[in-house]
C-alpha cells in the first residue's frame, strides 16, 4: 500500500509527456553517424546517407509534437546543405592546422582536436536550427559540450576559418555573431550582460569582427558589444563595451613586491 502511494505520487508529478530520453540517445547516435559520414574515409557515404534518413525520420517522430513545425520536409534540404557544411569545416580544419604550431597534420586536427569537433557539431546543428527543427540542434551541441567542454549554442552565427584552441570552458551564446578568421582560446565567454526571459528574441551576445584573436579566459558580454576587426583581446579581460578595429585590449595585473624579512 505504501509503495502504491509512492507510485501514484510520482505519476502525478511526472507530467511532461514529450520528455523522451530516447530522443537524446537517438540524437547522439545520429550526430556520431553524421560525423563519420563526412570525415571517416572507411565509412560508406552512400550507405550512411540512407541510414541517416531513416534515423532522421525517427527523430521527427520523437521531436516534432507541435503540428506547426516543418519537420517532415527538412531532411532533403538539410542533405543538400551537407556539402557546403563540409566545405566550411575543411576551412576550419585548415585554419587550425595553419595557426597551431603544435599541429603536425590536418588529419591530426580531424581526429584529435576537441575545438574542431565542437565546431563541426555546431555547424551541423546550426543548419537544423535555421530550419526551425525543434530540440535536436540543441541536443547535438550539448552532446559536443559533454565531450569537449565547449558550449556553442546552435543559434550562433559563425563565419569561415574558425579556430578554438585547447577548447575547454568556451561558451558562445545564442545570438553571438562571429565573422571570419577568428581565433579564440580556452575559457573564453561570449555571453549576455543579463539573463531575462523577456530578452529571448533580442540580440544579447556580442559581435566579433574578422581576424580577431581572443586569449584565454576573456569575457565579452552584451548584444551591443562589437569587437572590431584585427583586434586582440588579452587573457582575463572583462569587456562590456565595443572596441574599434585594430584594438589591443589587455588585463593589467596589480603587481606588488613582497617585503622579505630575514631573521
Amino acid at each position: 500500500m505504501k509503495n502504491e502511494a509512492i507510485l501514484n505520487a510520482i505519476k502525478k508529478h511526472k507530467k511532461h509527456p514529450h520528455v523522451k530520453f530516447r530522443l537524446k540517445e537517438k540524437t547522439e547516435a545520429f550526430t556520431d553517424k553524421l560525423f563519420y559520414t563526412l570525415f571517416d574515409v572507411e565509412t560508406s557515404i552512400e550507405n550512411n546517407i540512407v541510414s541517416l534518413e531513416k534515423d532522421f525520420e525517427e527523430l521527427v517522430g520523437l521531436a516534432c509534437w507541435e503540428q506547426n513545425k516543418p519537420c517532415a520536409k527538412v531532411w532533403e534540404s538539410y542533405l543538400n546543405k551537407l556539402p557546403e557544411i563540409l566545405e566550411l569545416l575543411n576551412l576550419d580544419a585548415t585554419s587550425i592546422y595553419q595557426n597551431d604550431p603544435a599541429s603536425s597534420s590536418v588529419e591530426e586536427v580531424y581526429l584529435s582536436y576537441p575545438g574542431f569537433y565542437a565546431i563541426a557539431i555546431y555547424r551541423l546543428a546550426h543548419e537544423l536550427y535555421l530550419k526551425g527543427f525543434p530540440l535536436v540542434p540543441r541536443l547535438m551541441t550539448e552532446y559536443a559540450h559533454t565531450k569537449t567542454g565547449v558550449d556553442i549554442n546552435p543559434g550562433a552565427q559563425i563565419g569561415d576559418s574558425f579556430f578554438i584552441d585547447h577548447a575547454t570552458g568556451v561558451v558562445i551564446g545564442e545570438t553571438t555573431v562571429i565573422k571570419s578568421n577568428v581565433k579564440i582560446y580556452q575559457g573564453v565567454t561570449l555571453g549576455a550582460l543579463s539573463v531575462d526571459k523577456n530578452m529571448q528574441n533580442v540580440k544579447r551576445h556580442p559581435t566579433i569582427e574578422d581576424h580577431v584573436t581572443i586569449y584565454a579566459n576573456a569575457t565579452i558580454l552584451g548584444g551591443n558589444t562589437v569587437v572590431g576587426s584585427n583586434s586582440i583581446i588579452g587573457g582575463n579581460v572583462w569587456l562590456t563595451k565595443s572596441v574599434p578595429a585594430n584594438s589591443l585590449v589587455s588585463h593589467t595585473p596589480e603587481i606588488k613586491i613582497k617585503t622579505v624579512t630575514h631573521e
